[in-house]
């Protein structure tokens, strides 16, 4: 994992045997990730959808639907009402009185009524021209389990195939858990010890205690309680023995993730590494290459084949083209299988890459012979089992097309990898390539005149750092002879042709 803070954001990248593989973009003042619990006020109830609009303090009203209301809907509003109005002092459930569970079937006004106030937790965060969708079932996730207010139901996930170890785990859930929690054991909980459940139990009631004290004491709508930051929740979510490094560029993230690790995995805390080059992390990595080649409309495989990926608003659809494969196989089936199944691998890193939800159709070249349809879809089954997010993949059809839903909860991460033209910034107008080393040479000047920095580097795009280094008498002996001082000069991929930056000695940009 490979974490770059800055310019109020995060990016975090995960690689798998060098290969990007997930890409998040947090933005460090962003009011609405999923998992956040708020008190909102119901606006307006819409029985037309059977829906409620709620007030959380977004510039659109988020969207709570009837089914999401969950069955303890009305546990979760005795809980409220008694602790705004003061009869409930702590946020643990030991003498809570069980409300009755909501009609499966019923209507949104048989249960909320306008300006109420309401605890909801965010399962969708704001999507295009939408805001956030809601739910009621609120659970606070942590490393080995999920907590469940106002039910008593213990679930085992069913990734856990061995039977004595499920019922290990239900018995020690039973025997630490709080009266009125339900608990969901997550996966790697197996084989672990009860002091480690048990603290995680802690901090979790600990978490659920702090939202009833934030509640009682604001007025909606108000964020009380925050799902931890991307980066530990990715860390909690992902973490396990297979990770070999974490490299984050700044002191202080190093700090907040190893803290983080020594709470979730003190055995993993020593993989946290300090990057200090004065190349930017990402591109260290080799990591801004691979963005500028994977997120682009059309995505080239080893082989040569490729992928066209098109987005509208209903769908996403992606075309497999075989490019200048086809005359590699004489038998076209054989050809076309192969071609598939490497597609099919490259569509499942896309899909998590991207983050890309709904519906996905992908045409596939189509196939002749049933078995070979068989295997194209265990094949791509078997690539997205890694995917977290909950999907399922249809039967390829007769005419090699897979229909693909995936769930999404956040907008799909989307970058823009085709450049504004270098020399005319879409103007239309060009300016001659040959004089960016000439106002490169100006702008170099004035800098050493007024600001006379002790350390200097030019970042410029490879073409043009290559140009500039070429020779033994080339442009940096020149700089030498007229300000005594050696200027270095670094190769930046994620810089356009013509662009350049004058970095100090901590590779941040100067600006004058």
């Amino acid at each position: 994992m490979v974490i770059r803070s800055g310019d109020g954001e995060v990016n975090i990248a995960l690689l798998e045997n060098k290969g990007l593989v997930e890409y998040h973009n947090e933005k460090l003042d962003k009011g609405f990730n999923v998992g956040d619990i708020f008190l909102g006020r119901i606006k307006r109830l819409v029985p037309g959808l059977n829906a409620a609009f709620v007030d959380v303090g977004y510039e659109k009203d988020a969207f709570l639907h009837y089914h999401d209301l969950g069955p303890k809907a009305l546990s979760l509003q005795k809980y409220i009402s008694e602790g705004i109005t003061g009869k409930r002092e702590s946020g643990l459930l030991n003498d809570f009185e069980i409300q009755p569970e909501i009609d499966k079937n019923g209507k949104i006004e048989q249960v909320l009524k306008p300006n109420r106030y309401m605890l909801v937790q965010i399962a969708k965060e704001p999507i295009s021209t939408k805001g956030p969708r809601l739910t009621c079932e609120i659970s606070i996730a942590g490393r080995y389990i999920v907590l469940v207010p106002f039910s008593d139901r213990i679930s085992v996930s069913q990734k856990i195939k061995s039977r004595e170890e499920r019922e290990r785990l239900r018995r020690l859930i039973a025997s630490i858990k709080p009266k009125n929690f339900g608990v969901i054991v997550r996966t790697v909980a197996e084989n672990k010890k009860v002091a480690e459940l048990d603290a995680d139990m802690r901090n979790l009631t600990e978490r659920w205690k702090k939202s009833f004290d934030n509640f009682t004491s604001t007025k909606p709508p108000m964020k009380v309680l925050g799902e931890i930051d991307r980066t530990n929740a990715i860390l909690r979510d992902l973490l396990s023995p297979s990770f070999n490094q974490i490299a984050v560029d700044s002191p202080e993230l190093f700090e907040d993730v190893s803290t983080y690790l020594k709470t979730i995995s003190p055995e993993s805390e020593k993989i946290v590494k300090l990057h200090k080059g004065k190349t930017d992390i990402m591109e260290h990595y080799g990591i801004e290459k691979q963005i500028k080649s994977l997120f682009g409309k059309h995505v080239t495989m080893k082989s040569g084949a490729y992928l066209v990926i098109e987005h509208t608003e209903a769908m996403h659809v992606i075309d497999v083209n075989s490019g200048n494969t086809a005359k590699q196989e004489s038998n076209q089936e054989a050809n076309a299988i192969r071609v598939n199944i490497e597609s099919a691998e490259e569509i499942a890193r896309q899909l998590r890459l991207r983050d890309m939800g709904g519906l996905v159709v992908i045409d596939f070249i189509d196939l002749r012979q049933n078995e070979n349809r068989k295997l194209l879809q265990t094949k791509l089954k078997e690539y997205m089992a890694a995917d977290r997010a909950k999907h399922q993949v249809l039967p390829v059809s007769r005419f090699g097309l897979v229909e693909i839903t995936r769930q999404r909860v956040r907008p799909e991460m989307a970058i823009k990898t085709a450049e504004v033209c270098p020399t005319c910034n879409g103007t239309g107008e060009v300016q001659a390539a040959i004089t960016v080393v000439d106002e490169m040479e100006n702008n170099l000047r004035s800098l050493m005149e007024e600001q006379k920095p002790k350390t200097l580097t030019i970042a410029a795009h490879p073409f043009v750092a290559a140009y500039l280094q070429k020779g033994v008498f080339g442009f940096q002996r020149k700089w030498f002879k007229a300000y005594k001082k050696w200027i270095n000069i670094e190769s930046k991929t994620a810089l356009t042709l013509l662009d350049y930056e004058f970095l100090d000695k901590e590779g941040k940009e100067i600006l004058f």
